[in-house]
């Protein structure tokens, strides 16, 4: 646990000089300032009551004038102490979420090979939103659950000693310690009992967003009731993991309060109370009532003291029960961080980028569980050269496409391929980000890189009619138009939305994969001359014969 959790630290306190560490700083300060004030109102009590015994009615309420100016500092420190608390949970989660998405977010394709190619994480979304923040509140919390405590035992042990004396504290000192490892020896395994609820609770969130994401194709099937089903078993087997955390809660929790609230607290009233009835045994029975209010001072004070004291065992022995859970906060994001990192290292052989054509020199297509799909391939692809992919289902055509652009490792041979900007892939299946017409068809630049370019929606207009979609910024209301376009769009629509965005960059290379299966054979056909003519050498990865008259070769697997 401490080793990835210092790996963790790295990341969200990478310097003294940084925002966390003076936050945690101010923090610190407002709770050595809270001990202190807590001793000053121990202090205040017991005068209190001594005025009070006296019958001393204008000290008693110059004391309580005191103790409600003391209000004033105490509830500002107090308040500081959560928001600070509040303030540190967000710059750890907004350091460690900005850590994250740059490596999830890589060009080395982590987002997609994090999930495709089978690695520890399952969920990450679950990872990167819910566990990180647990994790960022959960350490937030430590400095003031377990920090401020060990403050607290400190100073008010100090104290003590002045009130009741060494034997008497080290009396309380000696009994801490043994309730502490008889409590320490009876907690169940909080951390992997969390680990286990975030895994729990991912997957239930997974299904939901499955069913979303496939709600059409569900509907179709009639699937609902299959569908709930897996919901039902997902859900009850969460519920099942927190009733057993439940249970094992009970048990636990009642020997925590009778070991915090009831057994320190009655020990520290005999501490206290043995001095006092010493001195009322030393002492005359015409002792004066100056006497019996400085005992009584003593006593509220030594108690308030011990009250204090008492809490800070009882928050300290909770804390440990925070620290376990934190560890399986710190797990998860411990696994996120070296699965990512990981990625970076996959794969032996070489690849090479800013060249003008496509080669594979002994390039075996594996899949991520390792099967061998293609035992060596190599393949050379020169410009204006038209390659078509062909061969039955299941043989590794898509593959030698995810291979080439990098989605799945090259372990062995060499890849060459051109500048990223000059190679564009063109998958099945579109996607349609969230966004106005305009950013379906220029994806993945924005609209101030189309405006930094020069391009202009006149250009997007003549795109639109190459793949013979002129018609859609009228009927939707411009290219500024933003709806769920995954829903307006039919099939063909979507395809030929993907090829448009093949005619808006304008690449020497293209490899298509299947992009033209919903499209029909006429429009088809004069995508096809339309990207030759514009000098894009194209690589159609297909089965379908009548493609073959738009290419020069044929790479049969």
């Amino acid at each position: 646990f401490l080793r990835q959790l210092r790996g963790v630290l790295r990341i969200i306190l990478p310097k003294l000089a940084s925002k966390e560490v003076a936050i945690m700083a101010m923090q610190a300060l407002f709770l050595v300032l809270r001990t202190w004030l807590s001793v000053v109102v121990a202090e205040l009590d017991g005068k209190i009551v001594k005025h009070l015994v006296r019958g001393q009615g204008r000290r008693f309420l110059a004391g309580l004038l005191s103790w409600f100016a003391i209000a004033i500092p105490a509830t500002y420190t107090n308040s500081m102490i959560r928001f600070l608390e509040t303030k540190l949970a967000l710059a750890f989660r907004t350091r460690l979420t900005q850590y994250v998405h740059d490596l999830y977010l890589h060009d080395n394709l982590s987002y997609y090979r994090l999930q495709a190619l089978g690695g520890r994480v399952a969920n990450p979304d679950q990872f990167i939103t819910a566990d990180i923040a647990r994790f960022s509140t959960r350490l937030a919390a430590l400095l003031s659950s377990l920090g401020k405590p060990a403050l607290d035992a400190v100073i008010f042990n100090v104290q003590l000693v002045r009130g009741v004396g060494l034997r008497g504290t080290v009396g309380m000192f000696a009994m801490y310690v043994a309730t502490a490892a008889l409590l320490r020896a009876c907690t169940p395994a909080f951390g992997r009992m969390a680990a286990a609820r975030a895994r729990l609770e991912g997957e239930f969130r997974a299904h939901h967003s499955r069913v979303i994401a496939s709600a059409e194709e569900i509907a179709f099937y009639r699937g609902e009731q299959r569908e709930a089903e897996q919901l039902q078993g997902s859900l009850a087997r969460l519920v099942a993991q927190a009733r057993g955390v439940a249970r094992r809660k009970i048990g636990h929790v009642m020997l925590e309060d009778m070991v915090i609230k009831y057994t320190w607290s009655a020990f520290g009233y005999l501490v206290c109370a043995v001095p006092f009835f010493l001195q009322i045994g030393s002492s005359s029975s015409s002792s004066s009532s100056s006497s019996s209010g400085q005992r009584t001072q003593r006593f509220v004070t030594n108690k308030r003291i011990l009250v204090n004291l008492s809490d800070a065992g009882g928050r300290m022995m909770y804390a440990i029960k925070e620290v376990m859970e934190l560890a399986g906060h710190t797990e998860r994001v411990h696994s996120l961080l070296s699965a990512l990192h990981a990625l970076r290292h996959g794969g032996r052989g070489a690849v090479y980028e800013d060249i003008d054509g496509v080669r594979l020199t002994h390039v075996p297509i594996v899949a991520p569980d390792g099967e061998l799909l293609v035992r060596r391939l190599t393949w050379n692809v020169r410009r204006g050269e038209h390659w078509m992919v062909a061969g039955p289902n299941g043989v590794g055509k898509s593959a030698v496409l995810r291979v080439l652009s990098g989605l799945w490792p090259v372990v062995a041979g060499a890849v060459e391929r051109p500048d990223p900007a000059e190679i564009v892939y063109i998958p099945q299946r579109a996607y349609l980000p969230l966004g106005t017409l305009r950013d379906q068809v220029i994806y993945p630049h924005t609209h101030a890189q189309m405006l930094a370019l020069g391009r202009t929606d006149e250009e997007l207009l003549e795109v639109l009619h190459a793949v013979h979609l002129a018609y859609l910024p009228p009927r939707e209301g411009g290219f500024s138009a933003r709806k769920e376009w995954r829903d307006v769009l039919s099939g063909g629509e979507k395809q030929r939305i993907n090829l448009a965005r093949l005619f808006y960059h304008l690449p020497r290379f293209a490899v298509l994969d299947e992009c033209t299966s919903a499209v029909s054979a006429d429009v088809e056909g004069l995508i096809y001359e339309h990207a030759k003519r514009l000098g894009v050498t194209l690589i159609t990865i297909s089965h379908r014969p009548a493609l073959y008259k738009y290419h020069s070769f044929l790479l049969r697997l």
